[in-house]
């Protein structure tokens, strides 16, 4: 009776393990629309802002120059513990005038009730060239490859931690669009070890480092109608990435690579979803 009673419980338990397995990523599919007007309001609302508040630095290793704006937590102080955020821009705000990498990712978080509720650190790179570039792997898969600009913002982060010592480095968070989420994916597979969580939103892929970023929280974001970022790499992402429990891909159907950021400028979803996140 006993070693029945065993087996069936040994039976309940690999049961048990398999639905948690099978169920362990969320997958969500959402009908937002964006219309004409809608679209052109969010963006006025995050134009609005001054920018001015985001400090003007350069990070320069050895021939490398990484120009970044830098926002500070509303209320700083010094025995208090703050995440770090680090923006990526897209291609269209390549260069090294230290103001065009300020897209709307990088705005939220001088909107007052974002600035007000999730403080932290913020650092928006500007990048003079592609920091992501993209290839066909053998499977037929659009994905990215990182230039070494990227790598370099590693060192730049280790800076940062030791001016500021509030930094919590289990809470720092990569977020991008479009080239500057392939970007942050670039990063995190890197290296895992630095981040607590991503979003990487109309992003192309990097399949490179697998096994090490499996567990981690990551956010993919895409519209199905992209038809600039293939929406395809993100699926084979989240299939890659079967196992994380930590993943959540969302697809907005009805969405293209040019408006996909829309639903998210004028809420709190983001930065709530993030600053919920540690360092595994």
């Amino acid at each position: 009776m006993n070693k029945r009673k065993i087996n069936q419980n040994l039976i309940i338990l690999l049961l048990i393990i398999t639905i948690n397995q099978a169920f362990g990523q969320k997958k969500e599919f959402r009908d937002t629309e964006v219309d004409t007007l809608t679209f052109l309001n969010n963006r006025k609302l995050l134009n609005s802002l001054n920018t001015n508040t985001f400090q003007k630095k350069i990070f320069v290793d050895n021939d490398i120059q990484i120009p970044y704006r830098f926002l500070t937590p509303k209320n700083n102080r010094t025995n208090e513990k703050f995440p770090l955020v680090i923006t990526f821009h897209n291609s269209t705000r390549i260069g090294n005038d230290n103001e065009n990498q300020l897209e709307p990712f990088a705005k939220i978080w001088l909107r007052d009730e974002i600035y007000e509720r999730f403080p932290c650190y913020v650092v928006a790179p500007q990048f003079n060239k592609r920091s992501t570039n993209y290839e066909i792997d053998k499977d037929g898969i659009q994905v990215s490859k990182p230039s070494n600009d990227v790598s370099t913002l590693l060192k730049l982060i280790k800076d940062l931690e030791k001016e500021y010592p509030n930094i919590d480095k289990n809470k720092i968070y990569l977020i991008g669009y479009s080239m500057g989420g392939s970007t942050a994916q670039n990063l995190m597979n890197l290296s895992p070890n630095a981040f607590a969580a991503i979003v990487s939103v109309a992003s192309v892929p990097d399949f490179s480092n697998l096994i090490k970023i499996k567990e981690k929280n990551i956010w993919l974001i895409h519209g199905k109608k992209d038809d600039e970022n293939p929406y395809i790499g993100s699926v084979e992402l989240y299939n890659k990435l079967s196992s994380n429990k930590n993943l959540i891909f969302t697809t907005f159907t009805n969405l293209n690579h040019n408006n996909i950021v829309i639903p998210f400028l004028v809420t709190d979803e983001i930065p709530k979803w993030l600053f919920e996140k540690r360092r595994k």
